[in-house]
């Protein structure tokens, strides 16, 4: 049924009008098809405006919107659906629609979920914070230098939400030892969702944007396109130059008043047999993901390695393994389904046919794709976001219309999404640090929209370049 957002039970008016305009948008090729598409690209198309509306007015979870794509695209556009294929016309194979659920990308983020909540579990989070924090002493500028290199680092490995919840544990006592009218407050409580959100740029596991594009690659073409390793080597020279850029935004905009700050830098590492094991299990993975172009296993595979390691030596159980974020996986497989029923149903290329695209030179094309990401991912949810448009770039790169390379832009339209954080909504880090009290929406606007462009800038100038030189793009 659908859900409120403010958890009372009944639907805002913005809720209802999402609704509303999701079924007219269902109903509307039924009615009135679209002469250019085929039957089936007709029902995708009705599939994919009903989407639209729910993720953007989140009429439901997010999750539930994905999972209800999957059925409604088993039943309506593949081989054991209730529409027969007229002549000429090939229905998709309704298991490869389910298997959007299981899609290698998938056991990929699993493998990262299980590496995360074990992190929190034995406090291995919190242990190496206050360990790597120690030599930043006890100057308030490096202080805050040293919680965002700590906390990128983490969102690399770690969903953004948990690394932002952690780490505002961290810096609430440090932040309580400022007197109140202190600016340099609002950098602190700033600094994390900032750093948790540009660190889950570095790693393909950081961010559900990063998999929903990966997963769009790979079935587009047919396999994976970008190893770890690749995507690190692209991402992190721009993690860095955003980490700075950041860093001197909230330096420059909110001065420290106190010349010092203590710190308590006590930590206590558990050594019991589990917690070891999963230390072990840690460093090893994240070492075979580093290292996939010397060993020559697929980081999809390796990501399975945490997930029955950690089972098998009773180091996670049952309980455990129902605090994963499954929610957060059926919404990655949602729009890996999206992006197969819009490919197999010839509705990318209507799309494409609509506009004159060929007249766009590559840079001026993937400036707009990732403003409009970034824009998009400001007002909605960065994974809605990527689930939209990953598809229908990727197509528009694959049709030939355009010089622009499907991976360059699958992974510039999921970056574009990282760069959005001008509000409570645009991620759910800006939503937990707004919730402290510590940060005003003017404050948070203003450093978002001058990060969002300066860094859009940088990336749209710099990034084919770098990838290029990685050797993820064709030269």
């Amino acid at each position: 049924m659908p859900h409120s957002a403010t958890g009372s039970g009944r639907l805002s008016w913005g809720q209802w009008a999402g609704l509303v305009l999701g079924l007219v948008g269902f109903a509307f090729p039924f009615v009135a098809p679209v002469a250019d598409l085929s039957p089936s690209g007709n029902r995708m198309l009705a599939i994919f405006l009903l989407a639209v509306a729910l993720w953007v007015a989140e009429v439901v979870p997010l999750h539930a919107t994905s999972v209800l794509i999957i059925l409604l695209e088993v039943l309506m556009i593949s081989d054991r659906g209730l529409f027969s294929p007229i002549a000429g016309e090939t229905a998709v194979k309704y298991p490869l629609l389910f298997s959007a659920l299981a899609d290698p990308v998938i056991i990929l983020f699993l493998g990262g979920f299980f590496l995360a909540d074990g992190a929190t579990k034995f406090r291995l989070d919190r242990n190496l914070a206050r360990v790597i924090l120690k030599p930043f002493g006890n100057r308030p500028a490096m202080i805050l230098l040293g919680l965002m290199l700590i906390t990128a680092v983490f969102s690399m490995f770690m969903s953004n939400t948990a690394t932002t919840a952690t780490f505002m544990a961290v810096v609430m006592p440090v932040i309580a030892q400022l007197p109140k009218e202190d600016r340099f407050r609002t950098a602190l409580a700033l600094s994390i969702p900032i750093a948790a959100n540009i660190g889950g740029i570095g790693t393909p596991i950081g961010t559900p944007p990063n998999a929903i594009a990966l997963g769009a690659l790979s079935k587009s073409l047919g396999g994976t396109p970008i190893t770890f390793g690749q995507w690190m080597l692209g991402a992190m020279p721009f993690v860095l130059v955003f980490l700075a850029l950041a860093y001197c935004l909230l330096i420059g905009l909110f001065k420290p008043v106190s010349e010092r700050i203590e710190l308590n830098m006590a930590s206590t590492f558990d050594r019991r047999p589990k917690a070891i094991i999963f230390y072990v299990t840690f460093g090893v993975t994240v070492l075979l993901w580093m290292t996939e172009n010397l060993h020559g296993i697929n980081s999809n595979i390796v990501g399975f390695v945490p997930v029955v390691v950690l089972t098998c030596t009773g180091v996670f159980g049952v309980d455990d393994i129902q605090k994963l974020e499954w929610h957060v996986l059926w919404l990655v497989a949602g729009g890996i389904a999206l992006g197969t029923g819009i490919a197999a149903t010839g509705m990318d290329r209507w799309f494409i046919s609509l506009f004159p695209w060929g007249k766009m030179g590559p840079f001026v094309l993937v400036a707009v794709l990732t403003m409009t990401a970034l824009l998009m991912s400001t007002f909605l949810s960065n994974s809605a976001t990527c689930n939209l448009i990953a598809p229908i770039g990727i197509s528009l790169a694959m049709s030939g219309v355009v010089k622009v390379s499907p991976v360059e832009a699958g992974v510039f339209i999921a970056i574009g999404t990282s760069l959005a954080m001008a509000l409570p909504i645009s991620t759910p880090p800006n939503a937990i640090a707004f919730a402290t009290g510590q940060v005003r929406v003017k404050d948070m606007a203003v450093v978002g929209a001058i990060f969002g462009v300066v860094s859009w800038g940088l990336f749209v100038w710099l990034g084919p370049w770098v990838w290029q030189a990685v050797g993820v793009l064709p030269k």
